[in-house]
């Protein structure tokens, strides 16, 4: 090789490791996101991308924004180009989102190079946007499950927790009844007059004025999805009609209240829901919280366990009424869906379910089963 071939290699690794050290440094860019927080799966979001590029010395600049897995951009952002000093991008899309759950927005990737494009270089940007995707909602008839009977702290004759320091009069004792209902007193007349008939005493009610929904996690992937949608059309029915709300499940349960803040606590964590198969056979995995006094407590299950069952009837003494809805093939048909046959029958634990309903509407604790080739407007 010749000197001068030589000088000429030399020359040009040198230049090949200054361009490799020149543009080794990525251009500053800014990235901003602009869209609602939350949205409902099956709906769609706006969404506004501004872009600032700064860079240094004439940059060949790509820069890829994929959104989170099902949620769907109208177009995806993919921006390129040879910048020097400033550069501005406005970019418009809508999102569909396909599935519930919080998603944060990761991926965002930058690749820069020299004019030339011999050294590619890739960093991945930390733009923080959290998405909260919550379960969709479909229409509800429910009367008896959700309208408010009164005002907090007035009384009623029919609906509501027994308040103890009141007495609207006195009847004959039916099967049923508690013992420490028993006026003995006026017992003991009758006896002593010949009837030989136990009384009871009547009370007033402390009206119902919040909603309290327990989700069972206990089931399958298709139990849930449709346990979560329910859930979520009742919370929307609630707040239609001005009642707290809030929201339990296995894992624990959210503040009751109206406000915003308590609105979106419960449907985050509708939207993070997981089912958990392991322990659905047993039902020992639902633990229900004690609910606010008086309040409509209304429990979404599958296997309606015998421990779920326990709870719930313990849960009635603070209840003014309890719901259990059974969902045992894991759907149920939404308003406009067209019925399905059913080709299996009720699980041991639902049909047990189904021979205790006199019994536990006796108690104060209502039972559905809703089948998977029955309407959801059936209940109430």
């Amino acid at each position: 090789m010749s000197l001068l071939a030589l000088l000429y290699a030399l020359l040009l690794l040198t230049v090949l490791a200054a361009v490799w050290k020149l543009w080794q440094r990525p251009p500053d860019v800014t990235l901003t996101r602009t869209l609602p927080a939350q949205g409902f799966a099956g709906g769609t979001l706006p969404m506004r991308v501004e872009l600032k590029v700064r860079a240094r010395l004439p940059t060949r600049v790509l820069l890829e924004d994929p959104a989170p897995l099902t949620v769907v951009p109208e177009a995806q952002l993919s921006a390129g180009g040879l910048v020097w000093g400033e550069a501005h991008l406005s970019f418009d899309t809508v999102l569909t989102l396909n599935r519930r759950g919080v998603y944060r927005w990761t991926g965002t990737r930058l690749r820069w190079a020299d004019p030339f494009g011999l050294f590619w270089h890739s960093l991945e940007l930390d733009v923080p946007t959290i998405l909260e995707v919550y379960p969709g909602t479909h229409g509800l008839r429910l009367p008896r499950l959700l309208r408010p009977l009164l005002s907090e702290g007035e009384l009623s004759r029919t609906h509501g927790l027994d308040d103890p320091i009141s007495l609207r009069g006195a009847r004959p004792y039916v099967p049923g009844d508690p013992p420490g209902r028993i006026h003995w007193r006026l017992s003991a007349r009758h006896t002593g007059s010949g009837e030989g008939e136990l009384t009871v005493r009547e009370l007033e009610r402390t009206a119902s004025s919040s909603l309290h929904l327990h989700l069972d996690t206990c089931g399958n992937e298709v139990y849930l999805e449709s346990a979560v949608r329910l859930a979520a059309s009742l919370i929307h029915e609630a707040l239609e009609l001005g009642l707290p709300v809030a929201l339990s499940d296995n894992a624990g349960a959210t503040p009751s209240g109206s406000t915003p803040e308590a609105l979106r606590l419960a449907l985050r964590k509708l939207a993070e829901a997981r089912a958990t198969p392991g322990t659905a056979l047993s039902g020992t995995g639902a633990v229900i919280p004690p609910p606010r006094p008086g309040s409509n407590l209304i429990v979404l299950t599958q296997t309606a366990g015998p421990e779920l069952l326990t709870q719930a009837l313990r849960a009635r003494g603070r209840a003014s009424r309890v719901v259990i809805v059974a969902l045992p093939e894991g759907f149920y048909l939404e308003p406009g869906e067209n019925p399905r046959r059913q080709w299996v029958g009720l699980p041991e634990t639902v049909r047990e379910l189904e021979r205790r309903a006199g019994v536990l509407g006796g108690a104060g604790v209502l039972v559905y089963v809703l089948r998977g080739n029955m309407s959801i407007l059936r209940l109430g």
